[in-house]
């Protein structure tokens, strides 16, 4: 059995030598952070714009603030969720004489266990001076020469947190200076609408950019390099790969990940994709059951008659079923 480490990753952040390529995108958002502008990046889930942007910015040597709304409940909890995350970069002595002209001040205490600092709000009622105090303390600790990065993952979800927010958000950031403001998000209608309507607090907040697929070229170079371990054929095998998965970045990892492994077993190699993508598509059974039941009865009866009408293809792996 071969000993080498599976060299494909998926379903988190990855970085060197699991990133691949996407040498324009990350020129592209480099320009962008090295300016005064902001950054809005669309793309589905799972397409690694997340990865994507803290290669960007790992080696700006600039302090970094990373935050995903989607963990955020309500306008107090993000204001304390972003106090703790500055505690994490700045030193406390540094940030406690800002706090104190806060028009409310947080509770800090220190958790044992990661050795972080803990913070929460006492008072109630006072939600959006909480997150504006909050917001302009990264904007007070950093400075021209020293410019901040804030990354805000999956921001179309601050409309979660009640009406008039996006306003008050927007009349907040667009006084900072001295920050890069990189909001990210997975839903393309909402993230249009904030950036792109004329009425939106947002319009045109920032520089738009719909991140695409990894182009097949790339994806196929990256893929073939990574079999070239157990396989002295790996072209038929990225191709066949790519032309399944379309080159979307999370299922191409996946499905090549599994590929890898059915061949180090010694495995055919003709036979070796086929069968990953019936033991991927068996691994997300329980994603499509769960995507089933809140489908309405009359998709259901159209998807099942676009399947039934692939019962007796000649090609595909799941001629048949």
């Amino acid at each position: 059995m071969n000993n080498v480490k599976n060299p494909f990753k998926f379903g988190s952040v990855v970085d060197d030598p699991f990133f691949t390529n996407r040498t324009e995108e990350l020129a592209k958002i480099q320009a962008i952070i090295n300016s005064n502008n902001h950054l809005i990046m669309i793309s589905p889930r799972r397409f690694g714009k997340t990865s994507l942007v803290r290669k960007a910015v790992k080696s700006s040597n600039r302090d970094i603030l990373f935050l995903d709304l989607q963990l955020i409940n309500s306008i107090e909890d993000f204001a304390a969720q972003y106090l703790r995350r500055i505690y994490r970069i700045f030193p406390s002595e540094r940030i406690n004489k800002f706090i104190l002209n806060f028009r409310f001040i947080p509770t800090l205490s220190l958790n044992p266990v990661n050795n972080e600092i803990e913070v929460s709000f006492q008072t109630k009622g006072g939600d959006l001076p909480l997150l504006e105090d909050a917001l302009n303390l990264m904007e007070q600790l950093s400075s021209p020469v020293h410019r901040a990065i804030v990354i805000f993952d999956e921001f179309q979800d601050i409309m979660r947190l009640g009406d008039g927010i996006d306003r008050k958000l927007r009349s907040i950031m667009q006084l900072h200076q001295n920050i890069n403001y990189i909001l990210l998000g997975s839903q393309e209608s909402m993230m249009r609408e904030i950036f792109e309507k004329k009425k939106s607090p947002f319009y045109h907040f920032g520089l738009l950019f719909p991140l695409k697929k990894i182009s097949k070229t790339q994806f196929r170079k990256f893929i073939c390099d990574k079999m070239n371990s157990i396989s002295g054929n790996p072209d038929p095998i990225a191709d066949e790969i790519l032309n399944f998965t379309d080159g979307h970045p999370y299922y191409t990892q996946q499905l090549a990940y599994v590929t890898w492994n059915i061949i180090s077993q010694g495995k055919d190699h003709k036979e070796a994709v086929l069968k990953a993508i019936s033991e991927t598509v068996q691994i997300h059974d329980f994603d499509y059951e769960r995507l089933w039941a809140t489908i309405n009865n009359t998709d259901k009866k159209t998807l099942t008659s676009l399947a039934l009408s692939n019962k007796n293809a000649k090609d595909g792996p799941f001629k048949g079923c």
